[in-house]
């Protein structure tokens, strides 16, 4: 017999992804048109950005509206693969 779990997150909803990378030109734009390529309707103006202590970092916090796991697993693949990001939470 398998039973059947509740899903972990319901859908749509607003889902925080953590990016971090090295503190450099264009890092932020750069996120962002990485989730635009899968949430066209994401918002670059609400991304947080927070610089690490010594000022080399930077983890942005990006809150995309999601509809689907499939949409937001192509979202974590995209930010994954970006030469740029170093880790994606």
């Amino acid at each position: 017999m398998s039973e059947q779990t509740a899903p972990l997150i319901d859908f749509p909803c607003d889902f925080p992804i953590k990016v971090f990378g090295i503190a450099q030109q264009g890092f932020a734009q750069a996120v962002a048109e990485a989730v635009k390529l899968h949430a066209p309707d994401f918002d670059a103006a609400n991304i947080e950005m927070r610089a690490s202590s010594g000022a080399k970092y930077l983890s942005l916090t990006c809150t995309v509206h999601v509809t689907s796991r499939e949409q937001l697993d192509d979202v974590y693949r995209v930010l994954s693969s970006h030469p740029m990001v170093k880790m994606v939470l």
